[in-house]
């Protein structure tokens, strides 16, 4: 196999290196190597791949495909020259081998040479001649020529006829390579001799081996027709405009016989290929009609041969030459090479964001294509090389002003009308850290009022950034500072992503009135850009001072006084009490009254200047002491206030008062220590009572833990007894949670208590030592809600078991979520009771009960012991309280042993009810743990300490 390799180096712009050129011959086989072009445009096969290498062909066929890992140019398709070019000489494929990161381009030519795979062919078998016996030496006779679609040596080179007594042959050569034949007659024919000749022509060509092709000639010799026709002219010419209508008239031949009658009648053939008889068709009178669509695209001109042939065989041959005129019927043709979808911002000017290809099929003017872009974008296009232009940036690009482009390119040709196409790209900005965050102020300020609690909100500052993304996620940083030599950090601190400044310390106006500090907005890019704003927090007063009294001083020792005389008159100045406050503002402004007086009718003080006065003249009925309570208060609000003392001698000397002032102060000592003794006992009695009360509960709490443990290793029916926070969503009926019910009865008293206790936490810790799971996980696993006396599920009340809701005495209120003690006890004394019609739970719910009225509860319920002896077998002494219906049968059923919180004391009913609940007994006590063996009975009811202490106190009342 012969393979060429051309090199031609054509520098235009980056994006075009060189042009390789490589010779082939057709028909070579799918796969076949053309040529290394890693190595013929230097490229390595590395470059190749990360390159992204691949042809572009435009709008043709793809029949050479290139091999990136061996960097080889293959045979994709078989290739037929005749089929790509035809009569076309050189014929050539043009593609463009493209690469990416950075864009380049390679224009490559692969040459197609022929191979001698077509023998002449004649379009007809046999040609047919009638020809004079009087036809002279020299006579002509155009013969049909052979087609061989293959091109120069392998093409069509001679003809030969045989056998050659009559006829030679003749060629004549064209300027369109095409060779005319001719029959010239040289020796003249004689019919009586031989009225029929067959001939054979040979076409042959001049490829290896040789390929030849045949026609039989058939003459048949006519008598008398002795003149052919003339053409007018041996070459004719004509033009026609591309997309004329079919039947247009293109030009007009013209040839003569001198012959007349039927010899002298001549007719007109077009003697060219298939083809090009169906694009023309000749008439009798010589007019050449177009019959078909031509397209300057396709072919330029036509060279048609004609022949004028009479009735007696003669004929003549002439030619026509048609030239297509080239008509602006195709857009030009916009092809992207390759693209960009994205483009940082901040990308350099002649960035190259696009590589276009732009043909026209038309010529001249008409195919001139030129391409523009639209305005006030920071894009240019440019041409690279011939039909080739590349979309560059033209200036600096800005995401925040356009994060988005649609550049729409269009491509105008100079024809008349002008024809254009477009194509439309679509670049994105991707954003890049260019942006430093903006505060919506200049500076800030903010007003704290002092006092103010830690971590309290001070205000936000709010920043931005233009940027997207990352880019555009701001923290604030509180700069470091120092106020007065403290970190700024120790009054402030700011959230990094709101911004929200928090008040670290409390403040205080009158040790720091106002402090600055700075916060930075810093983005998330990379690297990052802040900005920084000043702040201002500015103390705002609050009345946290009261006035402070510096005249009169007061003293714990001595007695001070101010002397005035019994000639006083009205308006004397008796003294003026000074007071500041340290606030400032109106929190500071100062007023004077007089609180208490000994005479309120001798003595004024003024309202803003502190300045008491007499009011009417002294007299000698008026005391000598003379004490005044001043009380100084602020503007403040709430106002705060200070009180000063002001002691007054109505005297004329000095010894006059002496001994009045001295009994004075004594008074005042023996006042204070009293004050001082109530006070400590006061404090010492309070401290009692708080620790008698936390023992008390602690020993409750304890007693109530060791009660659970009894409960738990007895064999007597349980209880229930439930936190104060249990809650169970287990409950059924008409209640959604599960009650505990704890009736403290005594016999006598109308004063019982009834207390129910509502839960509010849904997990109970089980008492059993070897459960780990909580009450929900133990009822899943053992299914207990199967089991109807189960002790950990309550049943729902009895409808009898209900409450009126109207007459509801005691203490009220909404109802509470939580555990709830109910004491029906009416300021009379007696209990309200409901029939078993009154429904409950449909109004207001009391009040939870205090711990003095829980304690009351269980000191209540550990005097049950003393009416064991009296509780009927049958009604618990309820009965005695409420309505009959009212009974045990209403009541959970636990007579036999009920332990009554509180109280260490049983509850026991006599051996006939036992033996009337034998059967319940059973049945109840299957839920429950079995006994332990050796486990003695419960004690009966007997006294506990505390029930003895309640004893004594009541024989003693």
């Amino acid at each position: 196999m012969r393979r060429q390799v051309l090199f031609m180096f054509i520098f235009y712009l980056d994006s075009v290196i060189g042009q390789v050129t490589y010779s082939i011959p057709e028909e070579m086989a799918k796969g076949s190597l053309i040529g290394n072009i890693g190595r013929d445009l230097g490229l390595d096969v590395k470059r190749l791949k990360t390159g992204k290498a691949r042809i572009y062909t435009g709008d043709s066929a793809q029949y050479i495909e290139l091999n990136r890992e061996r960097g080889v140019l293959l045979v994709k398709e078989k290739m037929d020259r005749e089929v790509l070019c035809k009569q076309t000489t050189p014929c050539a494929l043009h593609f463009q081998i493209t690469l990416e990161n950075p864009l380049e381009l390679f224009p490559i030519t692969v040459e197609i040479t022929d191979i001698n795979d077509n023998a002449p062919e004649f379009q007809k078998d046999e040609r047919k001649f009638e020809i004079s016996e009087t036809a002279v030496v020299g006579s002509k006779f155009m013969l049909e020529k052979a087609f061989d679609a293959d091109v120069g040596r392998n093409g069509l080179q001679k003809y030969t006829l045989k056998p050659s007594d009559n006829f030679i042959l003749k060629l004549h050569s064209h300027s369109d390579s095409s060779k005319k034949v001719e029959m010239i007659l040289q020796k003249p024919l004689d019919r009586e001799k031989q009225e029929h000749l067959s001939l054979v022509l040979t076409a042959e060509d001049g490829g290896e081996p040789q390929l030849t092709g045949t026609m039989q000639i058939h003459i048949t010799v006519l008598d008398v027709n002795d003149n052919a026709p003339v053409f007018s002219k041996a070459v004719y010419k004509a033009s026609i405009t591309e997309n004329s209508p079919i039947g247009t008239l293109i030009t007009k031949v013209s040839a003569t016989d001198a012959d007349k009658g039927a010899n002298g009648e001549v007719m007109y053939v077009i003697g060219n290929s298939p083809a090009v008889s169906k694009l023309f068709h000749i008439n009798r009178e010589g007019d050449v009609i177009l019959n078909g669509q031509i397209d300057y695209e396709k072919e330029k001109n036509y060279h048609i041969d004609i022949e004028a042939i009479d009735q007696g065989g003669l004929s003549d041959s002439s030619k026509i030459i048609i030239d297509v005129i080239d008509v602006n019927d195709n857009s030009p043709i916009v092809n992207t090479i390759s693209s960009s979808g994205s483009v940082p911002e901040d990308a350099p000017i002649k960035t190259v964001i696009a590589l276009m290809s732009v043909s026209d099929p038309d010529s001249e003017s008409n195919g001139q294509v030129n391409c523009i872009i639209g305005e006030n974008i920071p894009f240019a296009i440019k041409i690279t090389s011939n039909n080739f232009y590349s979309l560059v940036t033209d200036s600096d690009l800005d995401r925040e002003s356009s994060s988005e482009y649609n550049i729409t390119v269009t491509c105008s040709d100079e024809g008349v009308p002008s024809l254009s196409s477009s194509i439309t790209l679509n670049l994105h900005i991707s954003d890049v850290n260019d942006n430093t965050p903006v505060f919506e102020r200049l500076s800030y300020e903010a007003t704290v009022v002092e006092n103010n609690t830690p971590g309290l909100s001070v205000f936000t500052v709010k920043a931005s950034d233009a940027d997207w993304n990352q880019n555009a996620r701001i923290s604030y940083i509180l700069e470091d500072s120092s106020v007065n030599g403290v970190p700024i950090s120790s009054y402030v601190s700011v959230s990094a992503e709101s911004g929200v400044i928090h008040a670290v310390r409390s403040f205080d106006y009158e040790q720091l009135r106002e402090f600055h500090f700075h916060i930075r907005a810093q983005d998330g890019g990379s690297p990052p850009l802040s900005n920084n704003v000043s702040v201002a927090i500015l103390i705002q007063d609050a009345n946290d001072n009261g006035p402070q009294v510096l005249y009169p001083v007061q003293t714990g020792g001595s007695v001070l006084a101010e002397m005035v005389p019994r000639s006083a008159d009205v308006g004397y100045l008796v003294t003026k009490v000074v007071a500041v406050d340290v606030d400032s503002g109106q929190n500071a402004w100062l007023s004077y009254k007089v609180h208490k007086a000994t005479d309120r009718a001798l003595f004024e003080v003024g309202l803003h200047n502190g300045e008491i006065r007499t009011v009417r003249q002294v007299t000698d009925k008026d005391a000598v002491k003379q004490r005044l309570s001043v009380v100084v208060e602020d503007n403040g609000q709430p106002s705060r206030s200070a009180t000063v003392i002001v002691n007054v001698a109505v005297a004329d000397s000095f010894p006059e008062v002496l001994s009045e002032f001295t009994d004075f102060s004594m008074h005042d000592k023996e006042y204070n220590d009293k004050l001082t003794f109530y006070l400590v006992l006061a404090l010492a009695v309070v401290s009692f009572l708080f620790i008698t009360c936390l023992l008390l509960i602690i020993s409750v709490k304890v007693y109530r833990w060791r009660r659970s443990r009894i409960l738990y290793h007895s064999n007597l029916p349980v209880i229930p007894y439930y936190p104060p926070r249990y809650s169970d969503t287990l409950g059924t009926g008409t209640l959604p949670h599960v009650y505990n019910y704890e009736v403290c009865r005594t016999t006598d008293s109308r004063k019982s208590d009834c207390k129910l206790n509502r839960a509010g936490s849904h997990n109970v810790l089980v008492m059993d030592p070897s459960s780990t799971g909580t009450m929900q996980k133990i009822f899943r696993e053992k299914n207990i809600l199967d089991e109807p006396d189960s002790p950990f599920e309550q049943k729902p009340p009895n409808n009898d078991w209900r409450f009126n809701q109207g007459p509801r005495p005691g203490p009220s209120g909404p109802h509470m979520p939580y555990g709830t003690h109910i004491r029906w006890t009416p300021k009379s004394g007696t209990r309200a009771a409901g029939g078993p019609e009154v429904a409950m739970g449909t109004g207001p719910w009391p009040q939870p009960p205090t711990e003095a009225e829980q304690l009351q509860a269980l000191m209540a319920a550990a005097n049950v012991s003393e009416a064991t002896g009296t509780l009927g077998p049958g009604t618990m002494g309820l009965s005695t309280r409420y309505s009959p219906q009212f009974t045990l049968q209403h009541v959970p059923d636990y007579r036999q042993n009920v332990y009554i919180p509180g109280s260490t004391a049983t509850l026991t009913s006599n051996p006939q009810q036992q033996q009337q609940q034998a059967m319940a007994q059973q049945a109840s006590q299957q839920a429950l743990p079995p006994p332990q063996q050796g486990q003695p009975e419960p004690p009966k009811a007997a006294q506990t300490p505390a029930s003895k202490k309640k004893s004594t106190k009541k024989e003693k009342k």
